[in-house]
């Protein structure tokens, strides 16, 4: 099975698309606002409640039973599974709450691997050991806190970033298989009603609220056992197996019980894929709003970010810019359309030159200093054409020819299209000159850009 790309792990929108789904979660609105307020004030005698009770069986009934009351549903399936001997536990991980879903059913700690230390991180139920910037010595730092006596289990998460647990699983670091090589891996799931179970880039504080809001939220928690004539509790490292392969072992596992795929990218690639959505945000927003209403409504939803968009949007958004910035009187709707279908910017400019997607043209406001263009903006494609083919270089365009002749040969054709590229890059390089008083260092370069 062919590994998803990386936008595909995570969910960017937290609504419902589906209109039915989305107006029942509007008729819910204000019995959700007045449950979430009560559980906040809830959830503050729970937090006290955990925090002074010893740690026992006792202690996490409690807390398991008010959770309910907070939407936190959790079950599993034969408790009796638990391998006791086993001080490392390996899950996915799929929200911001997951070590505390774990910790209601059986004592477990997990160490902060990012964010700030202190009273949040403790508040939490996050164990802070140090070292977040160095993962070989967090490493040496777990082996010797499992080491001690009467210490909780480790649960740590080989993915380091949440997923949507849907289509596949992140690769997993091979540093939490060098603290035991012995682990007992878990499969954790989550459902809720009407919204995403995580979005990415979302706070904590916001996840918690919305869980609040929602009326609840289903956690599945399964331990995954291995064996040929029979099943084991846990997973043993090899002997000459590396923590790399022991890793990849463990992770092919987990997502065949969950019944999704083994990916290769890692937690970097999450994060620069995100970085790289905010640094196209701006450009495609600027575009957006220089066009109407009709068309900004195509590029963009209220109320989303630019993440919300996938990355063939993303892609042909920035194509329809190039095609925006030499033919600035055709409708972003248009060009977009017919880059859906031919992928392509050359292509797609020479269908809309040539007249075979059918548009209306846009005004087009022009400033002074590029006065001499604005007749050329209003010219038809025929027209502007054959007005490039006569243009000089760098100089001012030349009366536009009245008709644009179809050339029998295919060769002629072909030499024709060539002449009419050549002809639409002076063009962009005029306009370029006029706008910034400056010419374009090489021809080369300028015709690379477009």
């Amino acid at each position: 099975m062919e590994a998803p790309r990386v936008e595909q792990l995570l969910d960017f929108r937290r609504l419902p698309a589906d209109g039915f789904i989305l107006a029942l979660l509007v008729l819910y609105t204000p019995f959700g606002i007045c449950l979430m307020l009560l559980r906040i004030f809830i959830g503050i005698h729970v937090f006290l409640v955990s925090s002074a009770l010893p740690d026992n069986l006792l202690r996490r009934v409690i807390v398991r039973s008010m959770c309910s009351i907070l939407g936190m549903f959790v079950s599993q399936n034969d408790p009796r599974q638990r391998d006791k001997n086993v001080k490392t536990f390996i899950s996915n991980h799929i929200t911001q709450f997951d070590h505390n879903i774990m910790s209601l059913l059986t004592p477990c700690h997990t160490p902060l691997l990012d964010g700030q230390s202190g009273f949040v991180s403790w508040a939490r139920g996050y164990l802070e050991l140090g070292w977040m910037d160095n993962r070989t010595r967090l490493a040496e730092a777990l082996r010797q806190y499992s080491s001690m006596e009467a210490m909780r289990t480790l649960l740590l998460f080989p993915e380091e970033e949440t997923t949507n647990g849907k289509l596949g699983l992140l690769k997993f670091s091979s540093w939490p298989f060098t603290v035991d090589s012995t682990v007992q891996p878990v499969v954790l799931t989550a459902k809720r009603p009407f919204i995403s179970v995580s979005v990415v880039e979302s706070s904590w504080v916001a996840e918690l609220l919305w869980m609040f809001f929602i009326p609840f939220t289903v956690y599945q928690v399964s331990s995954v056992f291995l064996g040929a004539c029979r099943w084991l509790p846990s997973m043993s490292q090899m002997d000459e197996e590396s923590e790399e392969e022991f890793a990849v072992r463990v992770q092919e596992h987990l997502a065949t019980e969950l019944g999704v795929v083994s990916t290769p990218h890692t937690k970097s690639d999450k994060v620069e894929y995100l970085k790289r959505m905010k640094h196209i945000a701006p450009q495609a927003a600027n575009s957006a709003n220089s066009h109407p209403s009709g068309a900004r409504a195509q590029t963009f939803l209220p109320g989303l970010s630019i993440t919300s968009l996938s990355a063939e949007d993303v892609r042909i958004t920035g194509m329809a810019k190039q095609v925006k910035e030499v033919l600035p009187h055709i409708p972003l709707s248009v060009i977009k359309m017919d880059l859906v279908s031919t992928k392509c910017v050359d292509t797609t400019i020479t269908n809309l030159l040539e007249g075979r997607v059918q548009f209306t043209p846009e005004e087009v406001s022009v400033s002074p200093s590029s006065s001499s263009l604005s007749s050329k903006l209003r010219l038809t494609p025929c027209d502007l054409i054959s007005s490039l083919k006569k243009a000089p270089k760098y100089g001012p365009a030349a009366k536009p020819a009245s008709k644009m002749t179809f050339e029998k040969s295919p060769i002629d054709r072909h030499l024709s299209l060539q002449e009419r590229k050549e002809a639409l890059y002076a063009y962009a390089r005029r306009r370029y000159t006029e706008k910034h008083g400056s010419q374009p260092q090489t021809d080369e370069s300028q015709d690379g850009r477009h």
